[in-house]
């Protein structure tokens, strides 16, 4: 039939956009299907294009299938002509293809087919009591929806599972579950203000065990305490890392850096030497200059823990609580009296065994003589006691500091295999990009911490702080504005990839929003003088809108860009523009005052 209309008809015509169209379509026995797609020119039918498909055996079962599955690849092959129309004509030959919709009984495959219908054009699946647009494969159409149910301000940035959820009632597309989950996991701004629901980056680690005691020690103060008529208010807490013997030393929580080293001389140093290293959180007495040239002259390595990880120095914490604990059961309810009994507890804490070295810690630092109490007194000297200083006592002393060396390494292990459950390697290296966590940064009084991004950046890894490449610590590239120490460790950082421009063609804007008061400049762009006001300098940022332009300072610009700020000023003295008028009174928006570099 379709050749004697090709035979008998004038050759293949160009198509015309506005003139109806009639496809014809049929199958042979052998599975071989042919279609025509003519088009009306006002007078007549004339064919635009034909083809011929083998139909594979695994589709040849039932003469309607067949037909049907020609029909389908005339659609794919033709699309550029058929999408959009609103009707075309389709003639077939197959009769039962006729009653196809009026069938009692229909097989699997046509039951899902049959939901499908075309209404003004559209293609609408009827699924769950209501019809369905079927989105066709344009990525910017898809974009544009994905945007508007996912960020806009009415769709709130909510998650994978809501996003599909709110699309789902209105729209289906083949692959509307990956995409939405690429869109949503792409989104800066849920990067930004979300937290992330998983175990933290960096596993356990312990640090090394100290050869013998008195060689590693670490410390901390805590508070708030009563003060007593000394001004004492604070506790200078001291640990050795290895006998776990302790100190707890009053004293006033906001001492300065003399005063604690004078402190910790007369409460520790005098008593058990000069360690080799001290470790300690980043306290600034801890970080000052005196203290840093103090650790100088005695030969005392300082290793401080990164910001905000209080697990470094974790056993002094521990003795923190220990301390706190053994103070509750013994003060005046008054509370006045816990200086009072502070070396009631530092006894009481030492002369306990220790579940890290299986002894008590007196025992241990002290030779391996046992501490003994009151009620010791009253049980009969033992027989056997060898002399303080013979080769008895030494070897058992030795032994004695083997067995505790050997239970602190399993304990280690203990520690480590339970905390290692709720973390995960690291997978930063250096010169990955990472978000920071927004914990890390002070912030100015008339800031709300809760309303802030949860994380900053992303910024540059330059290295890692140890020896490791995987960290657990890293030194972050952040902006010279913000005084803070750029080591951080890996569970306050969170991966950042970068999204391809291709992914979502037309997305909108993903401005980042100001997180510390200076956005990061991108480019001067002029700078004017009024009067004896301060000299201000027009300016676009990075990753914002390139209309987005600015005035700001020029003590602003120096502190935030200094390099863009020397640049713009060498250009100027070599060309010597002339200044432009006046700027006009700008309204910083207030997200624009959250943080302020401290001077």
């Amino acid at each position: 039939m379709y050749s004697t209309r090709l035979n008998f008809r004038p050759s293949c015509c160009a198509s015309t956009a506005p003139m109806p169209y009639w496809l014809a379509s049929m199958v042979t026995i052998n599975g071989l299907s042919g279609s025509v797609l003519e088009q009306h020119d006002g007078e007549d039918w004339h064919p635009v294009e034909c083809f011929s498909h083998k139909v594979s055996p695994i589709n040849s079962l039932d003469d309607a299938r067949k037909e049907l599955l020609a029909f389908v690849m005339a659609l794919k092959r033709w699309r550029h002509f058929l999408l959009g129309r609103r009707r075309f004509t389709w003639v077939t030959d197959n009769n039962p293809l006729t009653y196809y919709k009026t069938q009692d009984m229909l097989s699997s495959d046509h039951r899902s087919a049959s939901h499908y219908r075309i209404a003004d054009g559209y293609l609408l699946l009827h699924s769950r009591g209501k019809d369905l647009l079927c989105v066709p494969r344009d990525r910017r159409l898809r974009t544009r929806l994905l945007g508007e149910y996912h960020d806009s301000r009415l769709a709130g940035h909510f998650g994978v599972n809501r996003t599909i959820a709110r699309l789902r009632q209105q729209f289906r597309w083949p692959d509307l579950i990956s995409d939405v989950m690429r869109y949503c996991d792409s989104c800066e701004v849920c990067r930004r203000s979300k937290p992330r629901n998983r175990n933290p980056y960096g596993e356990l680690r312990p640090m090394p065990i100290p050869r013998e005691p008195g060689i590693s020690i670490a410390m901390d103060v805590t508070n708030p305490f009563p003060r007593d008529q000394l001004g004492h208010d604070g506790i200078l807490t001291v640990v050795d890392r290895l006998s776990k013997y302790a100190r707890f030393l009053p004293c006033k929580y906001y001492s300065t850096a003399p005063e604690l080293a004078r402190l910790l001389h007369t409460g520790w140093i005098c008593g058990h030497g000069v360690p080799e290293d001290i470790i300690s959180d980043r306290d600034t007495r801890f970080m000052s200059t005196f203290c840093t040239s103090l650790m100088q002259e005695s030969d005392t390595t300082m290793k401080p823990s990164s910001a905000r990880h209080p697990q470094t120095d974790g056993q002094t914490e521990r003795a923190h609580q220990t301390a706190q604990m053994m103070l509750r059961t013994l003060i005046r309810p008054d509370q006045k009296d816990w200086v009072d009994r502070l070396p009631d507890i530092e006894f009481a804490y030492n002369t306990s065994v220790h579940v890290a070295i299986g002894v008590t810690p007196f025992e241990l630092h002290h030779g391996g003589r046992k501490g003994r109490i009151f009620a010791n007194l009253l049980l009969p000297r033992p027989a056997d006691m060898d002399a303080a200083c013979s080769p008895a006592s030494v070897r058992k002393y030795r032994e004695l500091l083997a067995q505790a060396r050997t239970n602190m390494q399993k304990a280690q292990v203990r520690m480590q295999q339970q905390a290692n459950r709720r973390r995960v390697p690291c997978p930063i290296r250096a010169g990955d990009r990472v978000w920071v966590s927004s914990e890390e940064f002070a912030l100015e009084q008339d800031v709300s911490r809760k309303l802030l991004p949860k994380w900053l950046g992303p910024w540059t890894v330059t290295s890692a702080a140890g020896d490791e490449p995987d960290g657990p610590s890293f030194v972050i590239d952040i902006p010279e504005h913000l005084t803070v120490h750029p080591v951080f460790h890996a569970s306050k950082l969170a991966t950042y990839t970068p999204t391809k421009s291709d992914d979502f063609p037309g997305r909108r804007s993903q401005d980042p929003p100001s997180m510390d008061g200076h956005q990061e400049v991108d480019h001067v762009i002029s700078d004017c003088k009024y009067g004896s006001k301060p000299h201000q300098y027009k300016v676009t940022f990075r990753a914002c809108d390139p209309d987005d332009t600015r005035w700001i300072s020029g003590v602003d610009l120096k502190a935030s860009a200094p390099l863009i700020y020397a640049h713009y000023e060498r250009q100027s003295l070599a060309k010597g523009p002339p200044r432009p008028a006046p700027p006009t009174r700008t309204v910083v928006p207030p997200s624009d005052r959250q943080l302020r570099p401290r001077r």
